[in-house]
């Protein structure tokens, strides 16, 4: 049986130098090549390719706009500053930056889908189709039949699925839900294409569906007594119970249950 002799003391020192050598050498190794890599022309950002929406900009404007605020190379440019630049700039709601070896940035972008017009008329505010409100010169849309929502800024995406659900249901009228807004306290109001204001009043989306459905389904019924159409509704107020109240062009405000007949 042998026995392991202890290791001197002057070895384990010259055992622990060489590896303090060895660690300070490879740090040294790689602090120059961290410092080639940065100073290197070849790791400089040479090009940005673009993909994705494209509608309202162009690969010459993204670049111009964003290229400025851009700084490092392939190693050390900000991919996190880099996607915020992109989406400053108009019409962009998401930029994917990703690195592309050696020397390119890759950026996949999601244009604003615009749905509605958002708030006052004067103010250049659209909603995309996630709810979203966002700042965009209005006179880039092509669509010119977008409506009109409003209500607390926090509540926009409740106020696009609201229009959502009511809108297909004034088809029978031949009619177009334009607006529709939300009050601070709760209240809907709607605006048809032919003018005619209705008060919606306070409610989840089944009951004011509930509303409109009575009022569309009797509203030719009423309106025909009186030797009118469904254009000749200047307002509408569905918030009673039983019926709801009318008034039309050139007859006297008319109340009526519609179970009535």
């Amino acid at each position: 049986m042998t026995e392991s002799l202890p290791v001197p003391f002057d070895v384990k020192i010259m055992n622990l130098t060489a590896s303090v050598l060895f660690l300070v050498c490879g740090a040294m190794v790689l602090a120059a090549a961290a410092w080639w890599a940065v100073r290197n022309p070849v790791f400089a950002i040479g090009r940005i390719t673009v993909q994705g929406d494209l509608v309202h900009n162009n690969v010459v404007t993204l670049r111009a706009n964003v290229t400025s605020r851009l700084s490092g190379n392939f190693f050390t440019v900000d991919l996190a500053r880099a996607r915020s630049a992109f989406e400053a700039v108009p019409w962009v709601r998401r930029a994917v930056v990703r690195r592309e070896f050696p020397n390119r940035l890759q950026v996949l972008l999601q244009e604003q889908q615009p749905v509605a017009y958002w708030g006052a008329d004067s103010e250049s505010t659209l909603l995309n189709n996630f709810g979203e409100v966002f700042e965009a010169n209005t006179d880039d849309i092509d669509q010119d039949d977008l409506p009109h929502l409003s209500g607390p800024l926090d509540q926009a995406a409740d106020v696009l699925a609201m229009y959502q659900t009511l809108a297909p249901l004034f088809a029978p009228l031949d009619a177009t839900l334009e607006q529709l807004s939300l009050s601070a306290h709760g209240g809907w109001r709607a605006q048809l294409d032919s003018g005619a204001v209705i008060e919606l009043g306070h409610g989840t989306p089944d009951e004011l569906t509930a509303r409109v459905q009575r009022f569309v389904h009797t509203l030719t019924q009423v309106t025909s007594r009186y030797g009118r159409t469904a254009a000749a509704v200047e307002s509408a107020d569905l918030r009673h119970p039983d019926g709801y109240a009318l008034r039309l062009a050139g007859v006297t405000t008319v109340s009526l249950d519609p179970k009535k007949k």
